[in-house]
Formats: structure tokens, sequence, C-alpha cells
């Protein structure tokens, strides 16, 4: 396995070191008697998980452009991707694909392109980030955790007796991009409200840390002025929602988003300039691309509250994702003419998820949620090419699930919580035609020694069927079938510790630990050299078994106005291989993210009104080792430390207003996430390709928004 340049006994420092943190608050640590974490606002917008949160004047601050301004922070959450087009949350160093993703219930998994994220949304428009850091229960399903996104509504926004209102906003950056939101609300009537919103983004190309785009070997790439090109383009992003109060305990509303993102692209968003610049250099074909993905999500929310302690929501949802790509640049060369078309890969997600909680009393109290999960997942692919010739394929996939959790709580401080899950996965596909069907399980036991400290077992078993192929590269067209393909299993454990008390002259600390095991057997690799194949001979085969071990910390310190905060998190991958593919054996996830530590700390200035901010994060590098779909010369990646500061001012005089000034990256470093694409690997044709796909450098930003 790779070592990491940071020691473990550095764990031990960060529990002891007291002096930190804005309340980082595990789901499994809550302490309050309705188990409910809790949230924080920032106009109406709050970021929640179960490792750690931040308080409204941080998430403000941040001036969000990308969704690893907001998420980067927390432990055991990574945003892979500099460019708009390939945002990449990966958990525990396992990727999107194999997440839990929606925006207000719609479900957002969809295997677009390979060179790009599979969820494009825009930070400014969140109301709310939920998410579970690993599967931990038998409600969301996956393999790795959940991330829920809600967009804003009305009935949130409007201050007390007031009828209608609105908010305006603009960014300006001098690194990334500016951007512009308008947003109206209202109360049409009693029971009726009604909220639009519209966010346009002007993104530019942006400069490395330093001012110099670097070979593998650190020399500048000739003809080269640190500018990453590619990135230029524009971000449309739309929201209507209407609301509507049926009565006192039930609420209907209707949703529709239309997000849109276009501009001459790189043809590999994922992959750094090194790469870009040698094999479109070498094929003599453009450098960027005319691109667009649009995504439009309509949806149908009804919830009703009965019996007192007892909820129950339902989603309707359709979501449909295009990625369009005019590749009529090939024909530039003569060599390549045949190529020259244009393609659109479309994605279309329908489904319904119904969930119920409710709660009964009595000396042993039970809390239940309950629910159904449906999602029915359509690709076609379509190649115009310019002689005319038509090229299309189409997959499609259901996923049926029913599911039933109850927390019973002791008077001893005791909790069990068991629950059952039933999954059918039936998918029709290039590759398989079959149906998978699971019955998983979750176990948990909580003990509650005091109000102030809490341990917590568990253990949740998994299951994921074999997705439908990359839709943008053909939906399956081109992939070798394997009928003989079975589901991914598996097993995830946790032991978390958490604390809270005012202690050590704090108004609050806290602290906490979980440790964690994900075992995922018959691991699924897209890229996987076909038994007695040639060495071009690949196919989607279950590769062997794959274990994920490491743990999230956390230690915060709140006094007065002043709110610190430290978290370190570590996760290790290895893959016990099949015996087919033993060349595979002890490769790690390329996605996997060296020790991690940030802290923030903020202060307020009551005297001013104003919001000083300042965060670290710090990554360790991990030694060169062989990785799953990673580079094939040299995996080996950089540490590095990035820091930001900024200043928020909401002063009461102009009710409404508020100004922010910021600089990210404050000492411009030249780094890549470690989420994102990096190293060095050999192409026959091409020579060396270096794929780190570099971070923006020092970015200073200013917002303004003011809200009537």
């Amino acid at each position: 396995m790779p070592t990491h340049s940071f020691k473990k006994s550095a764990l031990c420092l960060l529990i002891s070191s007291v002096c930190t943190t804005n309340f980082v608050y595990a789901e499994e640590t809550t302490v309050d008697k309705n188990n409910k974490l809790e949230q924080i606002e920032i106009w109406n917008t709050e970021v929640k998980a179960s490792s750690l949160y931040f308080n409204e004047e941080t998430l403000a601050s941040k001036q969000a452009d990308h969704l690893s301004d907001l998420l980067r922070t927390i432990p055991g959450i990574d945003v892979g991707g500099s460019h708009s087009m390939n945002q990449r949350i990966t958990i525990r160093s396992l990727e999107d694909k194999d997440l839990k993703v929606t925006i207000d219930g719609a479900n957002q998994n969809t295997y677009m392109y390979h060179h790009m994220g599979n969820l494009q949304i825009h930070a400014d428009i969140l109301k709310s980030v939920d998410i579970e850091v690993g599967t931990n229960s038998v409600i969301n399903g996956g393999l790795g955790g959940a991330v829920r996104f809600e967009t804003k509504e009305a009935s949130e926004l409007l201050e007390k007796d007031q009828q209608f209102g609105a908010r305006l906003q603009t960014t300006f950056a001098d690194n990334s991009a500016n951007s512009y939101s308008l947003t109206g609300y209202g109360q049409l009537s009693d029971a009726v409200d009604v909220l639009a919103y519209y966010n346009f983004v002007d993104r530019q190309n942006f400069e490395v840390g330093g001012g110099t785009l670097t070979d593998v070997n650190g020399d500048k790439i000739q003809g080269t002025d640190g500018e990453v090109k590619g990135l230029e383009g524009e971000l449309d992003d739309a929201l209507l929602k209407l609301g509507w109060d049926l009565s006192e305990n039930q609420r209907l509303e209707f949703g529709y988003e239309t997000y849109s993102d276009k501009g001459d692209y790189s043809y590999r968003p994922d992959m750094g300039s090194a790469t870009d610049i040698a094999i479109t250099g070498a094929l003599g074909v453009p450098l960027n691309w005319p691109t667009e993905f649009s995504r439009d999500t309509i949806t149908l929310n009804y919830e009703l509250n009965f019996n007192e302690d007892s909820v129950l929501k339902l989603a309707i949802f359709n979501n449909q994702s295009e990625l369009y790509r005019d590749e009529s640049g090939w024909a530039e060369n003569p060599a390549f003419a045949m190529w020259a078309s244009k393609v659109t890969g479309e994605a279309d997600n329908t489904g319904i998820n119904l969930i119920g909680n409710s709660f009964l009393d009595g000396n042993i109290s039970n809390s239940l949620s309950y629910g159904v999960d449906i999602v029915k997942y359509e690709t076609l692919y379509t190649a115009n090419a310019l002689s005319g010739a038509i090229r299309t394929a189409d997959e499609e996939a259901t996923n049926s699930a029913i599911f039933i959790e109850d927390k019973i709580a002791f008077d001893n401080g005791f909790t069990l919580i068991p629950g059952v899950r039933y999954d059918n996965f039936d998918i029709d596909s290039t590759v398989v035609d079959n149906s998978f069907s699971k019955v998983t399980g979750a176990l948990a036991a909580q003990y509650d020694v005091s109000s102030e400290l809490i341990f917590k077992l568990s253990a949740t078993q998994l299951f994921k069927g074999p997705e439908l192929s990359e839709v943008f590269t053909g939906a399956g067209i081109d992939d070798t079938e394997n009928q003989g393909i079975e589901a991914e299993t598996g097993l995830n454990s946790e032991f978390a510790i958490a604390y809270r008390a005012a202690v050590l002259g704090a108004d609050s600390f806290t602290a906490g630990i979980t440790l964690f095991q994900t075992d995922v057997d018959n691991y699924i690799y897209d890229y996987a050299q076909i038994p007695g194949g040639g060495p071009r001979d690949y196919h989607k085969d279950n590769v062997g078994d794959l274990e994920v071990t490491g743990f999230e910390a956390y230690a915060g310190y709140n006094l007065g106005h002043l709110q610190v905060q430290l978290s370190y998190s570590s996760a290790e991958s290895d893959l016990n291989a099949f015996a087919d593919y033993q060349s595979l054996d002890g490769f790690r996830l390329d996605r996997e993210q060296g020790d991690t530590i940030s802290a923030n700390v903020d202060y307020y200035f009551e005297a001013l009104e104003l919001t000083a901010h300042w965060d670290i994060l710090t990554v360790a590098s991990l030694d060169h080792a062989p990785s799953l779909d990673g580079a094939t010369v040299d995996t080996a990646k950089d540490s590095y430390t990035v820091q930001n500061i900024s200043l928020r001012w909401a002063p009461s005089a102009v009710n409404g207003l508020a100004i922010s000034l910021g600089v990210d990256n404050l000492f411009d470093e030249y780094y890549a996430s470690q989420s994102s694409r990096t190293g060095l690997s050999k192409h026959p044709r091409f020579g060396d390709l270096f794929l780190t796909d570099y971070e923006p450098g020092r970015n200073i930003k200013a917002t303004v928004s003011y809200k009537l």
C-alpha cells in the first residue's frame, strides 16, 4: 500500500488539540431528544453532514462558485475537477457513481461521460446540502453514501409579515468568473407561494498558481502563458417553484429547474492542459470544441404531517440531461474526417420516492422510517456524421427498493437501530440483460453515556447493480457483452465517539472520531482486460473485492464571537483481485486522497458588524502505487496547502445589504486536488501524457447582495 507523508500519530495530536472548532457535529452524535442534526442557515442555505457543519457566516464568506468551495473541507469529502463541467464529488475515495445523489428528491446518478463529473449544479441556487458520509442505514442504498441537494423556496425566504421579496447578488472575481443572480418570491395568497430564480455566470480561463504551466519534469510547457485554455463559457441556471399549503398539515410543491453550461471547451475537461495540448497537437485538431451540457428537472413534492409525530414525504420527478458537442473539428485533419460529426448523449431519470417517519412514545420509544424508492434510467446516443451517416444506441434500467428502519430507544441511554431493505435492479444494456435482487440489513447500537458523551457502533450491508454504459461515447454501442457480471455487494462498518460540553472555558467544546471499514465485494471495473484477450481488449467485469479503511476526526472550540474548528480525515483503498485479474491485485482507487487536515477560524467583530474568516487545507502526498483507471506510469500525488481569507459586512443600518471580500488560494499555490486527474501515463502515439488537472491560482473575489 502507498505511504502517506503524515504519521497517524497526528490523530492523537488532533484529539488533544482542544483549541478548535465551530461545532463539527456527526449525525450519529446528535444529543437533542428528537435526534435531529443541527442546521445552519445562510439566506436560507444550510450545509450539514454526518462529519461536519459550518456556521452561517462561514458559508456566506466562501462566495461559492464551484461545489468544491462549499464541500472540500468536510472530513471524508472532496470535490475534484477544476472545469465547470467536472464537479466530481468523492466520499472516502469512492466517486460519484457509487453515491446516491439527488436534487429536490430527483435522482441525478447518470454516467454521462468519463471525462466529466456526474453532477452539474451551481452552489448559489442551493437551500441545503445534506451529506451522509458512508452508507450507514438502509434508507439511501448505494455503496459510499448520499448527497441530497435542495433548492430554495419562497416560504422560507419571506420575513415575518412580508408578502413579497427579492434578492439581487453580483460576484466579481479576477481569476475565475463573474456572476449575477436575481430572485423574486412572494405569498400569492395565504396558501400559495412562488419563487423565481435566475443566475448567470460568465466564466473565464483561469491562471494557475505561480503563473506557469509545467510538464511532468517541472519545465514550462512551450506556447503557454500560465492560463488554462478551454474553460471560457456561460452558465445559466433558472428555477421556478410553486408551493400550495393544502391544509395546516399538508403541502404540495411543484418545481422546475433548467441548467445550461456551454462554451468552447476542452475535449477532455478532467485532464490537464499538458495532455490536451499533446493530444490535439499530435492529431492536428482543435484544442477547444463547441460543447453544451443541459439539465431539466421537474419535481412534484407532497408532504403530510399526521398524528403529531409522523410525517410522510412523496417526490415524483423527471430529470433529463443532455451533453452535446460539435465534433466537426475532426475534419481539419483529412485522416480523421470520417469522425467529424455532431454528438449528443441523453439521459432520462424518472422516478418516485416515498419516505415516512413515525414516532411511537413509551417506556421504549420507537422512531420508524419506511419508504419506497423507484427510479427508471433511460439513455440515448446519437452521432450525426457530416457524411450523413447516423449512429444511435440506447439502454435502460430500473431500480426498485422498499425499506424500513426502527430506532428503538430504551430509558437507560441505550438505542438499537435495526433496518432492512429489498432492492431489485433490472437492466437491459449491451453488457448485460438481467435482473439482480438483494435483501440487505443494517444494525446499529448507540449508547449515550451522558448528554455529553456518545458511543455508536454500526454495520450496513451494501448492494449496487451493474450500471448502464457511459452515454456520450455510445451508450454501450461498442461495449463487450458480459452476461456473467454480478452485482456489487458488501458491508460498511463504523465505530464513532462524540463529545460535547462547555469545558476548558468554552461556550461549547466538541470532539469526535469515526473509524470505518467499507468492503465492496465483486467490485466492478469498466476497463478490465478480457482474460485471454489482446492488450487493448477490455470489458466491464467484477475484478475483485475492494476494501476502504480510514477515519474522520474533529475538534471544536467556540467562545463568544470566536469559532475555531479542526478536522483530520484519512482513507486508504486496496483491491484483492480475483484469479483472472491478478495483474490488478493491490491496486488502489484513482480518486484516493492523502491524509487531510483542515482548520477554520471565524470571528465576529460586533461593533463593526464584520465577520472575518480564515481557513487552511493541507493534504499529504501519496507515493506511487498502481491505481484503477489511474495514470499508467506514475500515480504519485503531490502534497499541497491552500489558504483562503475573507471579510463579510452586513450593516444593520442598511437592512438586507451584505458585502463580502475574499482571497482564495492566498499564497498562489500551484496544486491539483487529489480527487482530480493526476499523474503520468505513456501513450503509444502521443508519448508522455501528464494528466494533472491544476486548480486556479490566487483569486480575489467580491460579492454584493441586497435583499428587499
